[in-house]
């Protein structure tokens, strides 16, 4: 187990899925974590667990959309925990929410989409650097998608976020770098989350086939991933051990992109 005792983690979108198991694996590792979403019970229960585990949680819920919303949650969370450590940008929307082809693409759902996928951990990148600069240490992990190096059929907005945010992970890396700063991304393939299956369910319907079957075949090993198969890795890319890595965007996804 790579240890992050005394160390601060930030997890955005934390309520559930894989941001939740990141929170959890990071709080097994011993960080401080803060964490954040728009529900308040969702986030009790993640607080709650970590708690009865020995460790130290902190919940703000927030909208991140909302302008301001940023700074203010990363404001509360370093008076309370101190200053953050641990960035994970994981917090967003998918394509599911309005899946559609570009010409009938709504543009409100584009503008959301790069505001909540991109622009979003830019500003919360940049807020924290400050103190990482100071400290000559610090770990900002993204999480991005298969999708941000592969298209995705009726999710124009969440591929050019995605593709995007693997841009300004690789460029703030290399301007970081010599810093004690790594910046490096995860791309996971297809997790189950409400999010996924919500995108499943389109896509059953849309080829004609039992959801049933359009899960299995989703990878090469069969069916999809769970979120607490993404949260080893984040633990990794926050420790001292990978103090050599940044700049990198990691494939977990079931052998779907084998590159």
């Amino acid at each position: 187990m790579f240890s992050l005792k005394d160390r601060v983690a930030l997890v955005t979108g934390a309520g559930r899925g894989i941001g939740r198991a990141i929170a959890l694996a990071l709080a097994d590792a011993g960080a401080r974590v803060g964490i954040t979403a728009r529900t308040a019970e969702e986030l009790d229960d993640v607080v709650s667990v970590i708690r009865k585990g020995g460790g130290e949680a902190l919940a703000v819920v927030a909208d991140l959309g909302r302008k301001g919303a940023p700074t203010d949650v990363l404001q509360q969370m370093q008076a309370k925990l101190g200053a953050v450590d641990v960035l994970v940008n994981n917090a967003g929307i998918g394509s599911s929410s309005d899946p559609r082809p570009i010409a009938q693409f709504n543009d409100d759902f584009w503008d959301l989409t790069i505001l909540l996928n991109l622009t979003v951990p830019y500003q919360l990148s940049k807020a924290v650097l400050p103190t990482m600069h100071a400290k000559k240490w610090g770990r900002i992990i993204n999480i991005a998608s298969i999708n941000g190096k592969t298209p995705s059929l009726h999710g124009a907005a969440y591929a050019a976020s995605k593709h995007g945010l693997l841009g300004l992970t690789r460029t703030l890396a290399l301007e970081v770098a010599k810093e004690g700063i790594t910046v490096n991304a995860i791309c996971p393939g297809p997790v189950h989350t409400l999010m996924n299956d919500r995108r499943l369910e389109y896509d059953a319907k849309r080829r004609g086939i039992s959801f049933a079957e359009v899960e299995q075949g989703m990878t090469p090993i069969g069916g999809r991933l769970e979120p607490e198969d993404i949260a080893p890795m984040a633990v990794y890319l926050a420790s001292n051990e990978a103090r050599m890595i940044t700049g990198q965007a990691y494939n977990i996804c079931g052998g779907v992109l084998l590159y």
